[in-house]
Parts: structure tokens; sequence; C-alpha cells
């Protein structure tokens, strides 16, 4: 399903495949190729999204944008099922496995992998090549890369990067789920005049 959501539609490549029960929704670009199997999300709500050419984003993955966070894929790369993938920059060739997190504002260089359930936290960047273990989260730029038993190392490098003034535009000491859900509920009501390409 294509998606107009505010003024912008999608533009998919002719060689490219959108599964019909897949959204794409927005100012999304798909490249040569590439593949959005069944039931994907690819969501731009005011940030773009671009894939490049002969990537797969498998059953179930999402992939988001917002204002302040763009979303980027190079190409040959591959995002596995039910994997959640929000406002970065992610270069040629990597691999992000099934049920793998990747948070706004993180960089993965050309190459690295992201395996299973594996988390790359805000603003942090992967370097070209690197591996984040099954189930591990790297952290920071550059990502130390721990293992999740480690939260007060991993808390140490993350606080600072405040998720919640990055993500929701609060800072962590007046961020509260009213002031969250009420600017998401209005930033998110901007759906309701999406227009379903036929």
């Amino acid at each position: 399903m294509l998606i107009t959501h505010q003024g912008k539609s999608p533009r998919v490549h002719a060689t490219a495949y959108v599964a019909p029960n897949a959204a794409v929704c927005g100012d999304v670009v798909i490249g040569a190729g590439s593949r959005i199997l069944f039931g994907a999300q690819v969501i731009a709500e005011g940030g773009s999204i671009e894939i490049g050419a002969e990537c797969i984003v498998m059953e179930n993955a999402v992939l988001r944008s917002n204002s302040p966070h763009p979303l980027t894929i190079g190409n040959n790369c591959l995002i596995g099922p039910n994997a959640h993938v929000v406002g970065c920059a992610i270069e040629d060739g990597v691999f992000v496995a099934t049920g793998a997190a990747i948070f706004h504002g993180a960089r993965l260089g050309k190459g690295c992998e992201v395996r299973i359930n594996a988390v790359v936290h805000l603003k942090t960047r992967v370097a070209p090549g690197e591996t984040v273990p099954i189930g591990w989260v790297a952290v920071g730029d550059p990502a130390s890369i721990l293992p999740p038993n480690e939260h007060d190392r991993i808390w140490a490098i993350q606080r600072p990067l405040n998720f919640p003034l990055t993500v929701y535009g609060f800072d962590r000491s007046e961020a509260d789920m009213v002031k969250i859900t009420r600017r998401l509920s209005e930033a998110l009501g901007s759906h309701a005049s999406d227009v379903v390409e036929t």
C-alpha cells in the first residue's frame, strides 16, 4: 500500500517490489531492485526515507523517520524480519538481523552486522565491518559494544545521550508520559489526512 502523507508520495523504482500488505507512507524513495516484503512498514513522518538499490526489507520490519531524523539506507542492505530501524544512516552492505533495533541518529558503517535482537542506541556510530553480537548493545560514538547484563556500563554511556530530548523533545528532567504521549498524539494526528494511492 502506497500512502501520500503531508502531500508527499512514495517513489518506487520500476524494478522494485512492494508487497500488497506492506505500507509505504510519505516521502520515501525505494531504489532499483529493492524488495519491501509482506507486513513491512516504511513510514516517513516529516523526515525522508531513502532506500538504495537491491535492498531487502523483510517481513514485519518497521522503518521510520521524523522531521529531525531522516532515514537513509545504502545499497545491498538486508533488514531482517521484525527489525526496528528509525531515523539513522546505514551505509552499503549492512546486515540488520531479525529483531534488531537501530535508534535515532545512529550510523552503521559499510559492511557492518547487527545480529539477532541486538540494539544500536541513539547517536551511536558502529565502525565499518564491525559486528554487534546477538542480543548485545552498541552505545556511544565510537560504539562501545557491551553484553546486555552490563546495564550500569551501558547506562553510563547512554544517559548523557538524553533519549527523551533526542526522541521526544523533552529533557530527561521534565519528561513524563503525559507530555510525551500528548506530543506524539498531536504529531501522529497528521495521518488523518493521508491518502491511499490506488
